[in-house]
């Protein structure tokens, strides 16, 4: 049997600032001009500010359709309601994994008015056989979060997907993800084996690191995402600060993607219908 390949870094992208909802501040690293889309991901944002007017006003009530959204709190608290009665609340380490399928209607709101806010906004497209699935969540505090611990240095947060024998909670069959908040103690070094034929990035959010072997080997620095692919052995080695960054991949789907907003379709058609079904009430 041949060994794996190394994953090599096929481009890095810097996050732009934005805003959204009522006006939060945020970085949006998938989803803008530099990278559209990754296939199944459709957008990344990360938020993270000390400042209380930067996020205070939050996401009020909005509607999606089609695809999930995922949110991985690191500091803060985010109170999400929808309109069929759904509630909760998200803390530090928590992560809210929901499918709108169909379409809801739901809001995102601090349950703070100081303090650090910070966090991972997530979009996974669901299959066009999935598009008009009911609503449902898969939501899990910081406890039911499993660690990993594969090398000296090196600990692991498995929110889905697997390391060794730790698995992940989430489970979704159409894109069987992969998601991981990984730190790196200063010089630490660490190989993983990525899923074979899914789409890959690295966000490094504290630190720097190297990823790659050899001459392919590329820095990675805070706030930049690397494009993986090539290969499945994936090596990382942290750089003197140490570094800590979510590795993300999921099965692309390969299907035509229409969307407009919170509306992510297959058609224009289907798209339009969203519309009409959001003013007429039927989410």
């Amino acid at each position: 049997m041949s060994s794996p390949t190394p994953v090599r870094v096929q481009r890095t992208i810097r996050g732009m600032a934005t805003s959204d909802g009522a006006g939060v501040r945020l970085t949006r690293v998938i989803g803008g001009p530099s990278l559209p889309d990754l296939d199944p991901f459709l957008l990344l944002d990360e938020f993270g500010t000390d400042r209380a007017e930067d996020y205070i006003a939050g996401f009020p009530s909005h509607p999606h359709r089609g695809f999930e959204t995922v949110t991985y709190m690191l500091d803060g608290r985010m109170r999400h309601k929808d309109n069929h009665g759904n509630e909760g609340l998200l803390t530090p380490g928590s992560v809210q994994w929901m499918t709108a399928g169909r379409g809801l209607v739901h809001s995102e709101m601090p349950e703070q008015e100081s303090g650090q806010m910070r966090g991972f906004q997530l979009w996974v497209n669901l299959p066009a056989r999935d598009k008009m699935t009911a609503p449902k969540y898969q939501e899990f505090a910081p406890e039911r979060i499993p660690q990993a611990t594969p090398a000296d240095g090196v600990q692991v947060k498995v929110i889905a997907g697997q390391v060794g024998e730790v698995v992940g909670p989430i489970v979704q069959p159409a894109t069987d993800p992969l998601y991981l908040d990984i730190t790196l103690a200063p010089d630490a070094r660490w190989e993983y084996g990525l899923p074979d034929g899914h789409n890959a990035f690295a966000y490094v959010f504290e630190g720097s690191l190297v990823v790659g072997e050899g001459e392919a080997a590329r820095p990675v620095a805070r706030q930049e995402l690397a494009v993986l692919g090539g290969g499945e052995r994936l090596a990382l080695q942290a750089g003197a600060d140490g570094a800590r960054l979510i590795l993300v991949a999921g099965r692309p789907l390969r299907e035509p993607v229409m969307r407009h907003g919170p509306f992510v379709m297959n058609t224009r058609q289907e798209l339009m219908q969203a519309f009409v079904d959001f003013q007429e009430g039927r989410f």
